[in-house]
């Protein structure tokens, strides 16, 4: 594209190129033209929906109507329990789980014949019936996409789509119309707090850096995102790169920084890909590099790869290792904003408190301000996954409730199993039980029952999951990850790893408890970092709400949710088994014995607790216990 040399001829390119989305901003059904959307996330593309994408333009070639309809790819639209997704505006007919095999009959019927696919459609459970609109699936109906407000609405390797939809529309107002303090200001007044974990507030952490006197200042996108289960940032890289881009230059501006960096872990290929694309893209219409849109300022942006170190996510490990050292984290103060990346004022935000940026500056901060709790404002992404019917990604305003979240959008627990707790900010949080259901999701709601925030991740489990098992995992997670510089985090999080591990064994004492609240008051006061002084938040909080099944797994040497494998014994009920040998063809270990037509048992000693046998049992004979 042609440069990009003022805030005006941004404005004129905007209006030039705002019929791109025309069909996606009208619900006004015309059957000549379609502009149909698919998931081009990681998780659809794993389920071929390039492919899907690669058919339907096929299809569309086939029947002459390249010109008329287009098919491309889109971000990720959040639903990914029903992904592939497809979008087909400006009807806004939402279809689920489609295979690449279905693109000649969405075309052929759909776009021809102005029929919906009827079984490509949605059900919804609140009204047992297929539903067509994105807006009448209950998942959406409690949310507001800010962060991810491009996500399933742009192709994220079109800058001319970001350009039609507002894009860089901020930036420009912000080098035109603003000061770099007015706009470190802005950012204060909005409320906005970090959403990589901690919550500081992200125009003091700005305007801090500005304050600072330096021959060279940095802007930092953690992109690092290394909880189990999360992807918030991931897919804002992979479905919005520009609005990064974006709030990266509108920071760098406001500190005085012309460098910017980011830090993304290599397994993010797709997010990198789409992230050098949209650089490139910036560089040539002028919004990176120098002079950007003629108002003396200059600015770009570096790439640099992490290895999936989670410590890496802390702000000065992170720098550590962008600076080629080993990744650990270092004593603050100074704290980067005073002396950072190479020792120069440093700004490190995540990617989705950098995405929430433009919309800031475009739309005020009162705006922003309205959206939340009293302390919390502006919404906040979560990872949903677990037990959950609806796994996906959900934003939604900060003081939704659990509940809310869990129910209304997650759709309940899977299988009409139980609730039993939810684990939000992975192995740094903690395990909330059902009778905390109704707290508002804030900072400080969440800090105040034992757990956090985080960078989002939100694990949801049912009464078939252990909670010693699964302090356990999150343990293991985060003695593993540890950098070992710190003689607290690195031998205190094994000793209480193999406490946990004894008593998943059957193999615990009473005084364990006291002892493993010890080490984690120890490790909570002396650890140098985030990562050492959360360890031990998912031991507390199970501690604290599910103390019984620490003492039934102690005292009883049971596990009160069946899935320690140590603790099991099958058997096989005499009034139910009959005699089919299913299961004993099944054992790996030779440990069931019997005559067909007979009752069958199970050698105690010689069974390796693999439930083989209870998935191949067809009347529910075997019971653990």
């Amino acid at each position: 594209m042609k440069r990009i040399g003022s805030f005006e001829e941004l404005k004129a390119r905007h209006e030039r190129l705002a019929p791109l989305l025309a069909l996606r901003n009208t619900e006004e059904n015309d059957p000549q033209t379609r502009d149909i959307l698919v998931c081009g996330g990681t998780g659809c593309q794993a389920s071929e929906s390039e492919q899907l994408v690669k058919n339907l333009n096929s299809v569309l070639r086939e029947h002459g109507l390249e010109r008329e309809v287009r098919a491309q790819i889109t971000g990720c639209f959040g639903f990914c329990e029903k992904g592939p997704i497809v979008k087909v505006h400006p009807d806004n007919v939402f279809y689920v789980e489609v295979k690449a095999d279905d693109a000649r009959e969405i075309i052929e019927r759909h776009v021809l014949e102005g029929a919906p696919v009827e079984r490509l459609l949605f059900e919804e459970p609140s009204v047992n019936a297929r539903v067509q609109r994105q807006s009448d699936i209950s998942f959406y109906g409690k949310q507001m996409r800010i962060a991810l407000r491009n996500c399933g609405f742009i192709n994220p390797e079109s800058i001319e789509e970001y350009l039609a939809n507002q894009g860089y529309q901020a930036l420009g107002t912000a080098l035109t119309d603003m000061t770099p303090e007015e706009v470190c200001l802005l950012i204060k007044e909005s409320g906005l707090r970090g959403r990589g974990g901690g919550g500081f507030p992200t125009g003091v952490k700005w305007d801090i850096a500005r304050a600072q006197a330096a021959d060279q200042k940095y802007i930092i996108c953690n992109a690092d995102e290394g909880d189990p289960g999360a992807f918030m940032d991931r897919a804002i890289m992979e479905g919005d790169p520009h609005s990064v881009i974006e709030a990266m230059a509108i920071g760098g501006y406001a500190i005085g920084a012309s460098k910017g960096l980011v830090y993304i872990r290599a397994e993010y290929p797709l997010a990198i890909q789409r992230l050098e694309t949209a650089l490139e893209q910036a560089r040539n219409c002028g919004l990176l590099g120098a002079n950007i849109l003629g108002r003396g300022f200059g600015f770009d942006i570096e790439i640099k790869l992490g290895a999936g170190a989670f410590v890496c996510g802390e702000e000065t490990a992170l720098i550590r290792s962008m600076e080629g050292k080993r990744g650990e984290p270092t004593t603050k103060p100074p704290f980067p904003a005073e002396k950072g990346y190479w020792g120069k004022p440093s700004n490190v935000n995540n990617v989705e408190t950098l995405a929430n940026i433009p919309s800031i500056v475009l739309r005020g901060a009162g705006w922003y301000r309205g959206i939340g709790t009293e302390k919390s404002k502006g919404t906040k992404v979560f990872a949903l996954a677990g037990k959950i019917s609806n796994v996906g990604l959900v934003e939604v305003p900060l003081g939704t409730t659990l509940r809310e979240i869990i129910y209304d959008i997650g759709g309940g627990i899977r299988n009409g199993r139980r609730f039993k707790a939810v684990q939000t900010g992975g192995p740094s949080g903690g395990c909330i039980p059902a009778r905390f259901l109704d707290t508002p999701i804030d900072f400080e709601s969440l800090s105040a029952i034992g757990s956090m925030m985080g960078s989002g991740g939100m694990i949801v489990l049912s009464e078939d999951d252990c909670m010693v098992n699964l302090a356990k995992f999150y343990l293991e997670f985060t003695m593993d990850e540890s950098c070992g510089k710190c003689t607290s985090c690195r031998v205190g999080s094994k000793r209480m790893h193999e406490i946990l591990e004894r008593i998943t064994q059957g193999k615990g004492v009473p005084e364990d408890m006291a002892t493993l609240r010890t080490l984690a008051a120890t490790i909570k006061d002396t650890a140098l970092c985030g990562l050492g002084q959360t360890a031990p938040n998912p031991v507390l909080s199970t501690l604290e709400y599910f103390e019984d099944e620490y003492m039934a797994h102690v005292n009883e040497g049971r596990c009160p949710a069946g899935a320690c494998t140590s603790l099991l014994q099958y058997s096989i009920a005499a009034d139910r088994c009959v005699g089919c040998s299913l299961c004993a063809r099944a054992c790996p270990s030779g440990a069931i014995s019997g005559t067909p037509k007979s009752l069958f048992r199970i050698d105690a000693d010689v069974c390796t607790k693999c439930g083989e046998c209870v998935d191949k049992c067809k009347f529910a004979a075997i019971a653990s216990a």
